[in-house]
């Protein structure tokens, strides 16, 4: 997608990402569940946004660094209430300007590992984070499964309506490139917003050989931050690699 960097993301939801993905996923499942992996050292969230998920886990009295590459995602976590207790670092996750062996756990929730939008930029990712953690230091990845069957070519669809606004989502897929793009079309009475996105996806397969690469190796993996186990029909999974 021409024009697309690791900020743009951030920079075209950061208004709406609250409204809209605020509970896109279990936070206090999340919340205790990256709790009970640093047992009381410190935890890196990667993408941290709005830090719906970093504050909390700062509240509970741990140390919390957020990385993001969007100016605007982070003046929102700066402005709400905690969000001083979380250290934010602007930049891209794929290269995150951290120190080295410092933490207890690092983790990308609800596919943010894969708005590293190439292999190149997951790669270095995955490099950072053995970089990053200390040894024995957990990694958590949550992530969507890919069907077996595939995923659609894509399309449009509505993805809200209501009076005065309507929002449309156009897809398209590349099946090969396992990347999904597409632009939310936010339809206003006072004009219109394009919101673009770019995933790179990877099976739970695909990742477990990326951070094998990496040093890291595959502790468990379940269906949820709640521990649910992972079974056939599981569209989600949260899986947990351990470094050396």
């Amino acid at each position: 997608m021409d024009g697309y960097g690791p900020d743009t993301y951030g920079e075209s939801f950061a208004d709406v990402y609250d409204e809209w993905y605020g509970a896109v996923s279990d936070v206090g499942a999340t919340v205790a569940g990256v709790l009970a992996l640093a047992d009381g050292g410190p935890v890196l969230e990667l993408g941290v946004g709005t830090g719906r998920l970093a504050i909390p886990i700062a509240e509970a009295g741990v140390d919390v660094v957020g990385i993001d590459a969007s100016p605007a995602m982070l003046r929102r976590l700066a402005q709400k209430p905690g969000g001083a207790a979380v250290r934010v670092i602007e930049a891209d996750m794929a290269d995150p300007p951290v120190d080295a062996a410092h933490f207890a756990v690092a983790f990308a929730a609800f596919n943010t590992w894969f708005n590293l939008t190439d292999g190149d930029a997951q790669h270095r990712g995955a490099a950072a984070m053995a970089t990053a953690l200390r040894p024995g230091g957990c990694l958590a990845i949550e992530g969507f499964v890919p069907p077996e069957n595939g995923l659609t070519d894509g399309g449009v669809s509505v993805r809200r309506l209501g009076a005065g606004r309507a929002v449309l989502s156009v897809s398209q897929h590349d099946g090969a490139a396992q990347q999904i793009r597409g632009v939310h079309i936010d339809i206003a009475s006072d004009g219109v917003v394009q919101r673009p996105w770019l995933l790179h996806y990877r099976t739970p397969a695909q990742l477990d050989a990326l951070f094998a690469e990496h040093g890291f190796r595959l502790e468990r993996r379940t269906a949820d931050w709640a521990g649910t186990p992972l079974h056939a029909s599981a569209d989600t999974h949260v899986s947990v690699y351990r470094l050396g």
